[in-house]
């Protein structure tokens, strides 16, 4: 960490720009800023907990093609969003950008749709660690998690969830320094046990069938009572359906946004943390999923276990010791992805508290005076996680509410930074794309869009009426009463202030000019 305090005082300076003071602790390293949003992208918890997504689509393609597409795609979201995070580097995030560049109101649909997309992302984390540890290690205690009743596996989702979501949010509570410790360690398990168990499957492998990485199966429809996908006989549709996997996985990387106000030279830090994440997931987690496919014994089998796919296939190639020793690394490195959540969460949580746009806003934006975290907003944040978790059980649906959601509020600033870039946004941060901003925010925006459509689908519907029954909530609830409240963001204020005094001078022009041709 750089402890020239002139890059601090920089920080503190741009912070004050913006119309804040700098209430958090300023400790975390460009590494730090980086780890964090690898932790919640973690490719050893969505990669693995929603490998089923994508070998009972296509089977390998999904691994090989599919999965290399999307990335490109968060990819290009990263970059998009790491130009606006140089330019306003702080808590708010998406929030703040969408407010400075399209209008309060943008701002704050946006904040909702972040805020709920990071708490289903941490319910999602939360419950496939969950999942993964029970079919892991539940044999060993003499429970078989397939012999479960739906009922009964609730039952203990329930506690389980509860007390992985309540210490993460305790660790988080502790301080920055805590949670940064935890972050940096899951920053390095995890590019150790992915190249741990891409190396071990290569290994143990009996057979390479590389024929199977571009051969498209079609595997809707299993397995019988657990159907992952529904019958189709369109596999190109099918394919895209696999997209969930990547989707869901190589998302959360605006943590590294949401820690701006804590990161040390947070104008360069936080657009490399995005991008490193983002691009350093999505070549890992290429490479361990294609050999992982390569590695399967049976692909018609494995594709019959369904959601317990991946444990089936470790257990089938590795010998019994190393494959419990992978599991363990793994279930941490899950742990870890659901703490890094709660930070981002709660941050973006403390963000728009501060500028009242919640209800409660004077509690949210409560810190510490011991541990300076937003404390009020983290255990808020963890108490609705667990409540998701009641709500809808299902992990499947969990995921692609996430998905939408998360990519809903990338999709909004980064709309209207392309209307706005070169317009009313001329001053850039030091990190930037120059020439390739505007075609590679028009290609996040359709690609969004495409992400939408194919999250809806069955199984998954009950995410459509989710994603709307929240927008017509956001849209009343604004025009009915927040709207003549809320101001914004200070910055996003005083722009939006000066573009309507300069509309005024503009329209006094125009008219000086036609009375003077008169």
């Amino acid at each position: 960490m750089s402890t020239d305090p002139a890059v601090t005082n920089d920080d503190v300076r741009t912070l004050h720009a913006m119309g804040y003071p700098q209430e958090l602790a300023r400790r975390m390293s460009e590494f730090s800023n980086y780890a964090i949003s690898l932790s919640i992208i973690c490719i050893l918890s969505g990669g693995i907990t929603s490998f089923h997504l994508g070998l009972c689509s296509v089977g390998g393609p999904s691994m090989s093609l599919g999965w290399p597409l999307v990335c490109l795609l968060a990819l290009a979201f990263a970059a998009t969003m790491g130009q606006v995070a140089s330019a306003f580097p702080t808590a708010g995030g998406l929030y703040h950008w969408a407010s400075i560049l399209g209008g309060r109101g943008w701002g704050w649909a946006t904040a909702w749709f972040n805020l709920a997309g990071l708490v289903t992302a941490t319910a999602a984390v939360n419950v496939g660690a969950f999942e993964f540890v029970l079919g892991a290690f539940g044999p060993f205690a003499g429970l078989d998690p397939n012999a479960l009743t739906a009922v009964e596996r609730e039952f203990l989702q329930l506690p389980a969830v509860l007390a992985i979501t309540y210490s993460q949010a305790l660790f988080n509570h502790k301080g920055i320094k805590t949670t940064t410790r935890l972050t940096d360690l899951s920053g390095y398990l995890i590019l150790i046990v992915t190249i741990a168990l891409t190396a071990s499957m290569l290994i143990f492998a009996s057979q390479f069938d590389f024929l199977r990485l571009v051969t498209f199966a079609n595997y809707s429809g299993i397995p019988a009572g657990d159907v992952v996908w529904p019958r189709t006989d369109n596999v190109l549709w099918l394919f895209a359906l696999g997209f969930i996997l990547p989707a869901y996985t190589v998302t959360g990387f605006d943590a590294s946004a949401h820690t701006a106000e804590e990161t040390v030279g947070a104008a360069r830090a936080v657009p490399r943390g995005i991008v490193r994440s983002a691009l350093v997931s999505g070549v890992f987690g290429w490479v361990m999923l294609v050999a992982i496919v390569l590695a399967i014994p049976d692909m018609d089998l494995a594709a019959q276990q369904g959601k317990n796919s991946f444990i089936w296939i470790v257990n089938q190639v590795l010998p019994e010791g190393l494959a419990i020793t992978l599991f363990i690394g793994i279930a941490v490195t899950q742990y870890c992805c659901g703490l890094a959540c709660i930070t981002s969460a709660s941050r973006m949580t403390f963000a728009f508290a501060r500028d009242g746009g919640l209800p409660g806003s004077r509690w949210l934006r409560r810190v510490s005076p011991s541990h300076r975290t937003p404390s009020s907003a983290i255990w808020m944040v963890a108490t609705l996680t667990v409540a998701f978790t009641v709500y809808t059980p299902v992990y499947s649906t969990m995921t692609t509410v996430c998905i939408i959601f998360l990519y809903i509020s990338y999709m909004i600033p980064t709309f209207f930074g392309l209307l706005a870039y070169g317009r009313t946004w001329t001053k850039m941060g030091p990190w930037t794309l120059g020439r390739w901003y505007r075609p590679l925010a028009a290609v996040c925006v359709l690609g969004g869009i495409g992400l939408f459509v194919i999250g809806v689908q069955p199984p998954n519907e009950e995410a459509l009426w989710v994603v709307l029954g929240a927008v017509g909530f956001l849209f009343a609830f604004w025009f009915g009463f927040v709207s003549r409240r809320f101001e914004g963001p200070p910055q996003g204020v005083m722009i939006q202030k000066r573009q309507a005094e300069i509309a005024v001078e503009e329209q006094a022009v125009g008219e000086s000019r036609i009375a003077g041709s008169r």
